[in-house]
């Protein structure tokens, strides 16, 4: 069972950035996914970046230039870095995981495990 735990939401002015950090722990496979997803309110849920343990980046075109995944695999830790956030990225974000999984997606159904979720709130 991988249990993951992600921090660093928070309020922000339009414009700025932030970084939310995921930690995972419980791998059962070596070759892992792990993806961040959003949802506001009365929107279904999204994926906005996802990453292999190898270390190849899935972001789609909505967020890509904005939106950066990194991970430490020594720390088992993916980052989400969001940059010049829009009043529309407000949602809380989820922190998914894959495994085993080498193809990294932005598909709610592909990953088994979530995390509790972090607000990030964009104001104008």
């Amino acid at each position: 069972q991988v249990q993951l735990k992600e921090s660093g939401g928070g309020s922000v002015q339009a414009g700025e950035s932030l970084t939310l950090s995921c930690t995972a722990s419980g791998w059962p496979y070596s070759k892992n996914c792990m993806g961040w997803f959003r949802q506001a309110p009365g929107k279904s849920r999204e994926g906005v970046a996802s990453i292999t343990s190898d270390g190849v980046t899935y972001v789609p075109d909505f967020v890509r230039g904005r939106f950066f995944i990194s991970q430490d695999n020594g720390k088992n830790t993916a980052y989400l870095q969001m940059n010049t956030l829009k009043p529309e990225d407000t949602a809380m974000y989820y922190c998914a995981a894959d495994s085993p999984c080498t193809v990294a997606t932005g598909s709610v159904w592909e990953y088994d495990f979530w995390g509790q979720g972090t607000q990030v709130t964009v104001s104008a």
